[in-house]
């Protein structure tokens, strides 16, 4: 009602001046006759007339200025944190197109930082929070944490998913990763309705690696959870492509045993999960003191392991394969020793022992090129039985693997190259297609494929079934108490059972003792390597061995 008495009074106003000026310029210029006297009344009609139209004016622009001094409060409150009040009422009662305009630029400044904030502080893929977010809040639980508290750390390592991602490609990829996360998100809201987790914090931190903060669990809790995790992560993953098999490898560390800040920690667990995935894969592993001090030793054998192929300090040794029915050699394995000052080392875990991939692609090529050209002295020899060597995951996916062997064994002719390519357990699921295309070529030229360490971890039984292997090697865990184990026993004898039926040769070892050696011949294991602590032969030592067959069948046949 006021705006509308406003608007009436300035429109009077309005026409009052120009009615004013309107007659008392008709009467100058009636009345004065001289053009000097006009001149003169014209100012003064003029300044008289202004004077009234500022008047007219200063009215509603006294209104504005109340309505631009309370918006530019309102302005001012944002250096205070205030982005949700909107326009003044004066603003919207006297400059209404203003305030809505104001308003509109405020919520797009709020949905801005909201999206800033969501980039910032949560995976763009999973919609996990990131490393920044969960170090953020981490922090602030540890930190809050009672004295009668023990938080735990779970850091998640996938298996195999690299090769996933390359063979899927990276829109597929994330696709495993949201499953993934989907995956960890249900053991999380299933242990936390059971009531046994209290506000846990599921994380990713990059690429295949995700971490979970357990409040306050201790250690049987936070090992009950990691195996949840694990049986979660072992499923297959089914998408409309392709359905792929990885699994996860854990390490877990409890504060404040294993460390009271985040940093400490995270170290800790971050070498519990490198053990884990040296013991096999599909696993976790509670940090211990003993795993640091291994884990510095790696480190600094890393640094000098790279100095030593450059310097040629590396050579191939060998071990024989024997048949424990006739006690012939079936093969020798390849293992690389490292000729150091203080002794030689033997690298029979190559793949666990070097993490960082260049050096493991370094030290593949070197152990690829070793083990051809050792089988060109073996052939000159005059023997037949094919080298078995273990390569790093590098080395099995490389898309020139295959055109590498054909060129070192152009000279060989028809005969089948006397070869045989090791691949772990865990690599075979994470194989790409064009790694299938590669090994299944190198078949048909007579190279042979070995799987090793079955039955150790999370055996993926689908996965073997769909691959073509000439022998399979169980892992050494299972022989430990084979002879003294009834349960062991049918475990293993299951398992040679099992591949004999898959059209394979079945190979263990080592074996430490002549009982197991009787107990793997009586459930009907074809071969086995590494037994009685014999140790690994340089080749010439290696090549005499071989040429007393007496030996070897001597060996198989103690009782």
């Amino acid at each position: 009602m006021s705006a509308s008495w406003t608007r009436l009074a300035n429109g009077l106003l309005s026409v009052f001046a120009g009615v004013s000026a309107f007659i008392l310029t008709l009467l100058g210029f009636l009345l004065l006759g001289r053009l000097d006297q006009q001149i003169v009344a014209s100012l003064f009609i003029g300044l008289f007339a202004l004077l009234l139209v500022r008047v007219a004016t200063e009215r509603p622009n006294s209104s504005h200025a109340r309505a631009v001094a309370a918006l530019i409060d309102r302005l001012l409150a944002v250096a205070r944190g205030d982005l949700s009040s909107p326009a003044p009422p004066l603003v919207r009662k006297e400059l209404p197109a203003l305030a809505s305009a104001v308003d509109g630029l405020f919520d797009q400044v709020r949905t801005s930082l909201d999206n800033f904030h969501a980039l910032a502080m949560y995976d763009p893929v999973t919609t996990l929070p990131n490393r920044l977010h969960f170090r953020k809040e981490a922090e602030r639980i540890l930190a809050g944490r009672a004295l009668d508290q023990q938080p735990a750390l779970l850091f998640i390592d996938l298996d195999g998913f690299k090769e996933v991602n390359d063979r899927l490609g990276h829109a597929q990829g994330d696709q495993v990763l949201i499953m993934v996360a989907n995956r960890l998100r249900e053991v999380v809201r299933a242990e936390s309705q059971a009531g046994s987790l209290n506000q846990p914090l599921l994380a990713r931190l990059a690429g295949d690696e995700f971490t979970l903060l357990l409040p306050d669990s201790g250690r049987e809790e936070a090992e009950r959870i990691a195996s949840q995790v694990l049986e979660a992560l072992t499923e297959p993953f089914r998408s409309p492509c392709q359905t792929s098999h990885m699994g996860a490898s854990i390490g877990v560390a409890l504060c404040p045993a294993h460390g009271d800040d985040l940093t400490s920690l995270m170290k800790a667990a971050d070498i519990a999960m490198y053990h884990a995935k040296e013991s096999g894969r599909a696993r976790a592993c509670l940090y211990d003191p003993e795993l640091a001090r291994v884990s510095m030793e790696r480190a600094a054998l890393q640094g000098e392991l790279g100095e030593a192929i450059a310097a040629g300090a590396l050579e191939l040794v060998y071990r024989p394969q024997l048949c424990l029915r006739s006690g012939a050699i079936l093969a020798g394995e390849a293992l690389v020793q490292w000729n150091r000052p203080g002794g030689p080392l033997l690298l029979d875990r190559l793949p666990a022992m070097v993490q960082d991939a260049a050096l493991a692609q370094a030290l593949g090529e070197w152990t690829l090129d070793a083990a051809v050209k050792a089988c060109a002295r073996w052939r000159a020899a005059g023997l037949d039985q094919p080298l078995s060597v273990r390569l790093p995951d590098c080395d099995i996916g490389r898309f020139d693997l295959a055109a590498r062997l054909t060129s070192a064994f152009d000279g060989w002719g028809g005969d089948p190259w006397p070869l045989e390519l090791e691949l772990v357990q865990g690599q075979i699921a994470a194989l790409s297609v064009g790694a299938h295309l590669q090994l299944a070529m190198l078949r048909e030229s007579g190279v042979g494929i070995a799987i090793g360490g079955f039955g150790g971890g999370k055996a993926n039984l689908p996965a073997l079934v769909g691959f073509a292997a000439d022998k399979v090697k169980l892992d050494p865990a299972l022989l430990i108490d084979i002879d003294t184990s009834d349960r062991a026993r049918i475990v293993a004898a299951s398992l040679v059972q099992m591949v004999r039926a898959l059209g394979s040769t079945t190979v263990a070892g080592p074996v430490e003792r002549q009982e197991q050696l009787e107990v793997l011949r009586a459930i009907g294991c074809d071969a086995v390597q590494g037994f009685l602590r014999v140790e690994p032969l340089d080749e010439a030592t290696f090549i005499a061995w071989v040429a007393g067959q007496d030996c070897a069948g001597s060996l198989a046949r103690v009782s």
